[in-house]
């Protein structure tokens, strides 16, 4: 899941404990054995590092082949630290350069070196430096989601009809290998995953049920819905049948099926419910609208499928929350079927998506304070769009938009509903030099993703 660490009073710590051996019983069927193992690399500790203040950043989950003490070493970590966080995603294998980093018998002052110096990590980021080939796109594939309708299944026969479609998905980096699930969505080989298991690949291999490779060509991936699409050559897939995500209520049964912690524990499915349906969460720089729910979810399926009651996927799962701050339990998240068909279907018909207008700022509520009135403060201005151009800079707030009074986010993005790329919008500024009305036109997110530099 993906991975953000809340720092409270600047405290952390940096130490690690060995984790003793720990071996994974049978893999559940339909999975047969996996062939070929991940690179092997030693685990590094899970612990923070340095970051913006209050924000802590470390990298995505690392391990091994045989993920051993991961679990024991997570489980000490949350005895001993008081930092909050939010895991994310792929697993994946550390870089070769920690290799005889420690030693099982040393105590943590064995520790040669910091284990995260000169290793940052962050998967936004990593997405520019993608350069795993591309699928041709345009063939006309669309995601179908089904009504909400049909007799309700027993547990064991939705992972009877699932799990077959719900494969590994293993990334290359330019310093280890990251893991994750992911969905087949069409029998001739399109699969739905997470943009953040994919960030910073160089090459792509889905791993399918019957123990196959096939390297995965990139249809195209959307950095703030975190969805990716891979292609695969091949035919009579099992498929997964979707749902449509905005007929779930509060209450109803959910399950979840993917490869927690990597293929150690290739096709593990959880139970619980839908616990919201429409749940802002505020991750790596923007708000994202999710399902939320109690059934487990790991470091490592991301990517994977968030089930109904009918045995039909309604979400792709790719965010955890957890806290040794306070005591935090079931509360995972899944990208809804919904909002993820609108991008899927761009992504695969133009490589792709485009994505909403958009003023190029970044914006956050202003309160009343002092002379500084209500409104939408510009916390950043991209350099390539039209409010830079027309002057807009960090610190202003915007007051007013097409002539409708702005106190909040909310009012200004109210004011832009209806208006497509290439409008224009009239917005008045509180600047320390006083007021003055600028004409922005509304791009794209991507045009202004493609213009900025990596």
């Amino acid at each position: 899941m993906r991975n953000s660490y809340y720092d409270y009073n600047g405290w952390g710590r940096d130490s690690g404990v060995v984790p003793k051996k720990w071996e994974p019983g049978e893999r559940p069927v339909p999975y047969g054995a996996v062939p070929g193992e991940p690179p092997e690399a030693p685990q590094a500790p899970s612990g923070p590092k340095t970051g913006t203040p209050g924000v802590r950043r470390p990298p995505r989950k690392k391990k091994k082949s045989g993920f051993g003490g991961f679990v024991l070493f997570l489980t000490f970590m949350i005895l001993l630290t008081e930092v909050g966080v939010y895991f994310q995603g792929g697993v994946e294998a550390l870089p070769g350069r920690l290799d005889g980093l420690w030693d099982q018998e040393l105590p943590w002052e064995g520790w040669e070196i910091d284990p995260w110096e000169d290793y940052e990590d962050d998967w936004v980021e990593d997405l520019k430096d993608t350069t795993t080939t591309r699928a041709p796109t345009g063939d006309g594939t669309t995601l179908t989601l089904l009504p909400e309708e049909g007799e309700t299944l027993t547990p064991r026969e939705i992972y009877e009809r699932v799990s077959p479609a719900i494969i590994g998905i293993r990334a290359t980096l330019k310093d280890g290998t990251a893991l994750g699930s992911g969905i087949i969505m069409s029998s001739d080989g399109y699969i739905i995953t997470n943009a953040h298991v994919i960030a910073g690949s160089r090459r792509v291999e889905a791993v399918l049920t019957d123990g196959a490779k096939k390297t995965a060509l990139l249809v195209g991936y959307d950095r703030e819905s975190d969805l990716a699409v891979l292609k695969i050559k091949a035919q009579d897939l099992p498929v997964a049948q979707f749902g449509d995500s905005s007929a779930l209520g509060v209450g109803d049964p959910a399950y979840a099926i993917g490869n927690p912690l990597g293929e150690e524990l290739w096709g593990t499915m959880t139970d619980g419910i839908i616990s919201a349906t429409d749940r802002k969460v505020y991750m790596d720089g923007w708000d994202m609208t999710l399902l939320q729910t109690n059934a487990a979810i790991n470091s490592g399926n991301s990517g994977g499928a968030l089930i109904d009651q009918y045995g039909r996927v309604v979400g792709i799962t790719n965010m955890k929350m957890m806290s040794e701050w306070e005591t935090i339990e079931g509360l995972g998240f899944a990208v809804p079927t919904a909002s993820a068909k609108v991008v899927v279907d761009e992504i695969i018909a133009r490589g792709y998506y485009e994505g909403p207008p958009v003023l190029g700022v970044t914006v956050r509520t202003q309160e009343a304070e002092g002379e500084t009135p209500a409104g939408a403060y510009v916390a950043s201005v991209n350099r390539f769009s039209s409010a830079y151009e027309q002057g807009v800079r960090e610190g202003d707030v915007i007051i007013e938009a097409n002539g409708r009074s702005v106190t909040c986010v909310e009012d200004l993005e109210q004011a832009k509903e209806g208006l497509e790329v290439g409008g224009t919008m009239r917005l008045k500024l509180w600047t320390e030099l006083g007021t003055r009305y600028v004409n922005v036109a509304l791009t794209s997110r991507h045009q202004l993703e493609t213009l900025s530099p990596p």
